[in-house]
């Protein structure tokens, strides 16, 4: 509930009312030092008593004091956005201009669209404003006028007994709402109306002072205001009614849209939270860190996204794209394009010729579906990466030392204008490196060209890396943070995605790696040469559980390769096997019968190893296991 004190700077009350600011210690001697009775004007016969002559001047004058409040309110009201900012535009408005105190109550809950409202019919004070009396504007009223202002009393409490109303089907309050029309809170309807909605133990000020307004939005009747008036200021009239009516109507219709636009960001905010990745993997030798920002908060969700990708090797793949619009169907297509992308890197093809299948799904979603990706692996224990790119801006690498370069990739055709080839670039990847994938958002801005913005890029890179020391890496998050610090207030013309990759890389002394040959013997090999690495790395106590599932996966992929079968061990936080044969067809773990001779070694990987899975690949297919170490 909010108060509004009795001056208002720049704010002028209606012209209908000239005398209603008058304070009572502003009258002459003689009228002050009148027994205080005095000062209450005899009650009238009639709601609206006779006035001492017609002013048609006077009466012109009002009704365009009228117009003029009816239009700045109603601006005011369509101002807002979100649901409290109409509320609170119509609360705004009202007083002290209008009424002295207004109640707004909504629908609990609010229908969406042509949602059809929940049973029963339940209203919510949704909030409360009035005018605050000051200590020096009621000094000099008597007990019985103070009686008389009960709306407006500093002391007195807006808010009804219960906050809850349940709109009786046949009821006053029903009828009233129905009628869609504002009415006196003396009228016959609105004397049983009130109580009903603001609880039988509230005081409604008698006469012309209190209108009950339905607030009525394009199909229902969603809530109701409640305008009060002290007996300080002369009644409503006649003409208040339709001013009511046009508030109500304002007011109804831009809750409406609000609650239609909360649906529409809800969805939005669903739709990005499903469409990027909640969180990013942990694969080995490389930390990974992102952050996207939408264009504005009225586009929560636009065509940019990125992506980490774990592949067989402990390799990682790293994306980001973008496509073109900022709709709904850009996001829609965007999630399209992710998953594509996520498909094709589980079939551990090449970066180009993962963007050429991407091309291909951007032409089947339509004619005008383009995108631009940039798509990376990046090999921990080789040190290399390799990027292919379809119009996208290029990376930028920050190395160790503090200089950072911009990547010359080649820069392609984006994806979805067809019958173009795309070309792969493989480059060092050394340790302590960061590779930094972002969108267009991050560079280009209406105050900056593209190729602008990636040297401020680099330059802010290497600042930042050099205030870190050449030995040491600037930390990852702050990292992000900083680079969209850089970005101005004139700069955000577009949504933005940013990746970074801080390269950690694995040692040549923590990879072991062997060619077996597809003969019965291979097996027992496997286990030697296995126990002889876990000895040589102080891991001794993994050594019996190693030898038997490196006996079981390379066994099985003897079986049915015609190739050298591959073993190699990394050891890192954790010890990984990874078994490769030239066979594309992946083992499934199935529960063997009592006589049956085989059909049990992937029964004891599940069993005995942390994790383990099985990767097709181009030239066959790779089984791994994951063992914890010691310190784990």
């Amino acid at each position: 509930m909010t108060e509004h004190p009795t001056s208002h700077e720049g704010r002028q009350p209606l012209a209908a009312r000239p005398q209603e600011r008058t304070r009572p210690r502003q009258r002459d001697a003689a009228s002050a030092s009148a027994p205080a009775t005095a000062a209450i004007p005899a009650p009238a016969k009639g709601p609206n008593p006779p006035a001492a002559g017609p002013d048609p001047q006077a009466a012109s004058r009002r009704e365009g004091d009228r117009l003029r409040f009816v239009g700045a309110a109603t601006r005011r009201i369509a101002r807002g956005i979100d649901l409290d900012e109409i509320v609170l535009g119509l609360c705004r408005a009202s007083v002290p201009t209008f009424s002295d105190a207004i109640l707004v109550y909504l629908r609990d809950p609010l229908p969406v669209g042509d949602e059809r409202p929940v049973n029963p019919f339940v209203l919510r004070l949704r909030r409360s404003d009035r005018l605050r009396l000051s200590d020096e504007g009621t000094e000099n009223l008597s007990d019985i006028e103070r009686l008389r202002l009960p709306t407006v009393d500093p002391q007195a409490d807006l808010t009804p007994a219960s906050e809850l109303c349940e709109v009786l089907a046949g009821g006053a309050l029903a009828e009233v709402l129905r009628g869609v029309r504002p009415v006196f809170g003396d009228s016959a309807a609105a004397r049983v109306a009130l109580p009903e909605l603001l609880g039988a133990d509230r005081i409604v000020p008698s006469g012309h002072r209190a209108i009950l307004a339905p607030l009525r939005g394009r199909r229902r009747v969603i809530g109701a205001a409640v305008f009060l008036l002290g007996t300080e200021r002369p009644p409503f009239e006649a003409n208040d009614l339709l001013v009511a009516a046009q508030l109500a109507t304002h007011t109804a219709l831009g809750i409406d849209k609000a609650v239609l636009y909360g649906r529409e960001a809800y969805i939005a905010d669903e739709l990005q939270r499903t469409m990027l990745p909640d969180s990013l993997p942990q694969p080995t030798g490389v930390r990974l860190a992102s952050r996207y920002l939408p264009a504005a908060e009225t586009a929560r969700v636009g065509g940019d996204w990125y992506d980490a990708i774990p592949l067989p090797g402990s390799r990682v793949a790293l994306v980001v794209g973008d496509v073109m619009g900022h709709s709904m169907t850009s996001a829609a297509i965007m999630g399209q394009l992710r998953t594509t992308a996520q498909t094709l890197a589980g079939l551990d093809l090449p970066p180009q010729e993962v963007l050429h299948h991407l091309d291909e799904q951007a032409q089947r979603l339509g004619s005008d579906r383009m995108a631009t990706c940039l798509y990376a692996v990046y090999d921990p224990v080789a040190h290399r990466i390799t990027i292919a790119n379809a119009g996208h801006p290029p990376p930028v690498l920050l190395h160790l030392g503090g200089r950072a370069e911009v990547l010359k990739v080649p820069p392609g055709a984006p994806i979805g204008v067809g019958g173009v080839d795309f070309e792969a670039v493989e480059l060092d990847a050394p340790a302590g490196a960061t590779l930094l994938l972002y969108t267009d958002g991050l560079v280009e801005s209406r105050l900056r060209d593209v190729w602008t913005g990636i040297e401020q890029l680099r330059e802010r890179l290497a600042v930042t890396a050099r205030l870190t020391g050449p030995d040491h890496s600037p930390p990852l998050e702050a990292l992000c943070d900083d680079v969209l610090d850089m970005l101005g207030p004139g700069d955000r013309d577009d949504d933005i995605a940013l990746l970074a990759a801080r390269f950690d890389g694995i040692a040549p002394s923590d990879v072991a790696y062997w060619f077996l040959e597809p003969e019965d013997s291979a097996p027992s090999r496997a286990r030697r040469l296995a126990r002889r690495a876990l000895s040589r790395w102080g891991l001794d106590d993994l050594a019996d559980s190693v030898e038997l599932l490196v006996s079981e996966v390379v066994t099985n992929a003897v079986r049915y390769a015609e190739r050298p079968v591959t073993l190699r061990l990394l050891r890192t936080d954790i010890l990984r096997c990874e078994v490769g044969d030239d066979s594309p067809q992946l083992p499934r773990q199935r529960r063997a019968r009592d006589m049956d001779e085989g059909g049990r070694g992937l029964f004891l990987v599940n069993r005995l190893a942390r994790r383990w899975g099985a990767t097709r690949l181009s030239t066959g297919k790779v089984v791994w296991f994951e063992m914890p170490t010691g310190g784990q």
